[in-house]
């Protein structure tokens, strides 16, 4: 019993120490981040974005990027129906994202996705792309949300 307790103690104790960890770098690293000024820290509102061409003018102004919703890494092809328009930074996400599907592919982890955006009103422009992935004979999933604006 004695035993028990002294490794029951130190799995408690290093757990502890792992987050102390884990939150001073997160710590550090927020720090280190560079500022935006406070105009940029304002949330998008792309509601009026109602058509494909108001999008593509956003485009060319660098407020919106084109990508295929369903990604072409995984079969999605470059139809009209498959394209959609997303900020630079949601697109900046999902490259990571796609990057973590590409491993849990590798991995034999998944072997099936589906991807669905979510508007608000009569907007063009989707407010977040959920991505759901899982195996199709394993347990559980993988279910990110990329938030748009």
């Amino acid at each position: 019993m004695i035993e028990g307790a002294v490794v029951s103690r130190w799995f408690g104790v290093s757990r502890m120490v792992l987050w102390a960890a884990l939150t001073l770098v997160s710590a550090a690293l927020a720090l280190a981040a560079p500022r935006l000024p406070a105009e940029a820290g304002a949330k998008p509102d792309f509601s009026t974005v109602q058509t494909a061409a108001a999008a593509k003018a956003l485009v060319a102004k660098g407020k919106l990027v084109p990508i295929l919703l369903f990604p072409a890494e995984f079969g999605g092809e470059a139809i009209p129906e498959n394209m959609i328009y997303i900020t630079p930074g949601a697109a900046a996400a999902r490259e990571l994202l796609i990057g973590t599907l590409t491993r849990l592919i590798k991995e034999g982890s998944i072997d099936k996705m589906e991807v669905e955006p979510s508007y608000k009103g009569r907007s063009f422009i989707p407010t977040a792309i959920r991505m759901k992935a899982w195996h199709s004979s394993k347990p559980g999933s993988f279910e990110p949300t990329i938030r748009v604006w």
